[in-house]
């Protein structure tokens, strides 16, 4: 058996790391506040800053990196994604290097040029309304119908959605419809069409920007042609269905950095924390929780990449997939836990790296509900026969 990473793989990791300590961890002070009460925390980074970033980062070839090559990204493997994003992850800063939801790589030739490119090019935000205000998972009982009529569909509901505001913007929606393709259809909605309305998420000040209200998307009789549907119609589950199990590992990975970085913070704590004239460091209850988050992050970090490592040699990793999510989420848990009683508390402290660290990873991570899925497709297996 081999662990050793590729060598091209390896330079993109230490590029990537380079970058974070070099140019994203020193902004994390701005992010976070600096004058008292915290007042001047920020959710994202200021466009100006933004903007130089992203223009360092595509100088050095990090622009796009799980974008696929002929959509103008690098197409980096799921490994090397993962090892990305494990770097990425080890900061507060709120920066991707290019991101892009993979519904929107089914674009077709035409809408390839009129929403995925602005989007890459973050000239645009999508918005992606799948979420409805009377059911947080999005799946059952999908009351924004859309409604075929003259040759277009008609959009009608309410949606929410968690990205990020921008001045121009597009909606990526999920609506019910019915007939010969019964099922969810995707729509791909221009802001300023008619009937089309966005209100909320403006940016508060102070140290609680980063949890983001929805933005409230709604449709009151909006006619869009058939030409922005996204995928066919009756298929909008399935898109982006082949990228999910990668992305899943990617978000596996994220939990690894955040786990990583939060074991630093940690350790800062128990070499520099005094209490009866020793370092806390040697009490064996700090031993034992630093010990406990190191082992957390070792196995998951296994977990990760020999399915990251499947996945790049085209193997069905739908098993692996759902271990990953379910293993980084409750690892994810384990070290926060560990951390808190190291810190003597909890480390939700305001203006602390440590705060966001925790609050991201344990609000991004899965509900119950999605663990019990991922469960029970690792258990289905288990009953198939199929060896673990």
């Amino acid at each position: 058996m081999d662990f050793e990473i590729p060598e091209d793989l390896k330079m993109v990791q230490s590029l990537v790391r380079d970058f974070v300590h070099d140019q994203l961890k020193p902004l994390e002070r701005d992010v976070l506040g600096r004058v008292a009460g915290l007042k001047d925390a920020r959710a994202y980074l200021p466009p100006e800053t933004e903007d130089r970033l992203i223009k360092m980062a595509t100088e050095i070839g990090l622009w796009g990196l799980g974008v696929p090559e002929d959509l103008g990204g690098m197409g980096l493997s799921t490994l090397g994604n993962c090892l990305a994003e494990e770097e990425i992850a080890q900061t507060i800063v709120p920066f991707t290097f290019g991101d892009v939801t993979p519904i929107l790589f089914e674009c077709n030739a035409e809408q390839t040029e009129r929403y995925f490119r602005p989007h890459f090019q973050r000239q645009s935000q999508a918005y992606i309304a799948l979420l409805e205000p009377q059911d947080r998972t999005g799946f059952p009982n999908m009351r924004t119908t859309a409604v075929k009529a003259n040759g277009d569909f008609v959009i009608s509901g309410r949606k929410m959605s968690y990205s990020r505001p921008g001045g121009d913007y597009f909606g990526i929606v999920f609506a019910a419809t019915s007939g010969e393709a019964e099922g969810p259809t995707c729509f791909l909605v221009d802001k300023g069409t008619p009937g089309f309305t966005v209100t909320g998420g403006e940016e508060a000040a102070g140290w609680r920007t980063q949890i983001q209200a929805p933005l409230s998307l709604a449709f009151a009789d909006c006619r869009v042609p058939v030409q922005n549907i996204l995928g066919q119609t009756g298929q909008a589950f399935h898109l982006g269905k082949k990228w999910l199990p990668a992305r899943r590992l990617v978000r596996g990975a994220r939990c690894l950095g955040v786990a990583q970085r939060l074991l630093e913070e940690a350790r800062a704590q128990a070499e520099s924390w005094e209490s009866y004239g020793q370092h806390i460091s040697k009490r064996p209850s700090i031993e034992s929780a630093l010990a406990d988050i190191a082992v957390s992050i070792h196995a998951c970090r296994l977990v990760v990449y020999e399915a990251a490592w499947k996945a790049d040699g085209n193997t069905n990793i739908k098993r692996e997939a759902a271990m990953v999510k379910l293993f980084a989420t409750q690892m994810i848990r384990t070290v926060a836990d560990r951390v808190s009683h190291i810190f003597n508390g909890p480390p939700y402290i305001q203006g602390l790296p440590m705060e966001r660290l925790c609050s991201d990873a344990l609000a991004a991570n899965a509900t119950d509900l999605a663990l019990e899925l991922q469960s029970s497709i690792i258990a289905s297996d288990i009953m198939k026969g199929l060896k673990v």
